[in-house]
């Protein structure tokens, strides 16, 4: 090959790789690979944001208009214990839990789980406003996992919740689960109530009825804080994770604003009683008709001298129902027995023999 064909080739490779290096194309075109420091595309540039919607869509809206008002209501608990130091013999303040809790009244009433505070020798109450505040505990009743506490603090500080009903709710209607979990900030979560009428089990092992089932995330930190509906009223009480995605909350209906009061005033529920021990048993076939029911509570135990003992049940009894109330499960009896029917008398239907009889019977209230 001539010279002068040769440096027409030299000169054309030569533009072509010169191309290859400083061409963005090209360098762009080496997948995996850094496009470089002296490359000054389009793609080593800040992207042009997308201009917002001139208003935000009204759920968002009204959503966080919710989580507004409530995270002056919403508060962090944390507890701590008192132990010994093993080696210098020190007495130590170790914390050992924390969760949420919100406002009930203006008076300085904190609601909260039972668990949240459980073991406590002190609890710490830390408002919206980051402001730490002992806390005493009024009452507590762990068989339905709630506890009152009260701060000292003035009247305008306290932002209380507004109240709802959980008879009211319906699945599919949307919940917000708010909490307080770290004492810095706020979280919240959406969901919709998934479930009604579900049952768990508190940590005195009796049986919590009615509650509370969303798909609206918690988080350990939550237990104790507000579930709240769309208009921003407390409607339960988060309680439990029973599961990834899957929360579960203390309803607010009648019977637990009782239990609250009951706290606020006596420290304690008082529950009525009759003195038996029993489990549930199917209805003989030859009583459904006349029943009307196929399962019942079967009495395997009476205390000797309780109520039901002075009225005159016995071991094997079936109870069908009290005061025209059934009782087809043992979380039914207890369900039944509440501090207005303590010192008042009811009539309890019995199966006894195969034979359908009615005894009077006058609830004694429960002693703890």
């Amino acid at each position: 090959m001539s010279g002068p064909i040769m440096a027409v080739l030299s000169a054309v490779l030569g533009g072509l790789l010169g191309a290859a290096v400083l061409d963005p194309v090209c360098v762009q075109a080496e997948w995996g690979k850094p496009l470089g420091a002296g490359y000054d595309g389009a793609e080593v540039k800040p992207r042009p944001v997308t201009p917002a919607p001139p208003e935000l869509a009204p759920d968002e809206r009204a959503t966080m208009a919710v989580f507004e008002r409530a995270t002056k209501s919403v508060v962090f608990i944390s507890n701590t214990a008192i132990q010994r130091d093993f080696w210098s013999f020190d007495i130590l303040e170790v914390p050992q839990g924390s969760g949420s809790g919100f406002v009930w009244n203006k008076q300085g009433h904190i609601v909260t789980n039972f668990h949240v505070i459980y073991g406590a020798n002190a609890i710490k109450v830390t408002l919206a406003d980051r402001s730490e505040h002992q806390a005493k505990l009024v009452g507590a009743d762990p068989d339905h996992d709630l506890a009152v506490l009260q701060i000292q603090v003035p009247e305008r500080t306290l932002e209380p919740l507004a109240i709802g009903s959980s008879q009211d709710l319906r699945v599919g209607q949307k919940v917000l689960a708010i909490g307080n979990p770290f004492g810095l900030d706020h979280s919240l979560t959406t969901g919709v109530v998934s479930a009604l009428g579900r049952t768990i089990k508190s940590m005195s092992n009796r049986t919590i009825e009615g509650v509370i089932q969303t798909d609206a995330a918690l988080n350990p930190g939550n237990s104790g804080g507000a579930l709240a509906d769309s208009r921003g009223r407390v409607v339960g009480v988060n309680t439990a994770i029973a599961g990834v995605g899957l929360g579960l909350a203390v309803p607010i209906n009648e019977a637990t604003q009782r239990v609250i009061a009951g706290l606020m005033s006596d420290g304690l529920v008082r529950r009525a009683y009759v003195g038996i021990a029993g489990g549930p048993r199917p209805v003989p076939p030859q009583a459904r008709a006349a029943t009307g029911q196929s399962t019942c509570v079967e009495v395997v135990e009476v205390v000797e001298g309780g109520p039901a003992d002075r009225a005159g049940i016995r071991p094997e009894d079936l109870i069908l129902s009290v005061d025209g109330t059934r009782t087809e499960r043992v979380e039914d009896l207890q369900r039944v027995m509440v501090a207005d029917l303590i010192g008042a008398t009811v009539t309890v239907r019995l199966l006894r023999a195969g034979r359908l009889t009615e005894v009077e019977l006058e609830p004694a209230e429960l002693q703890l």
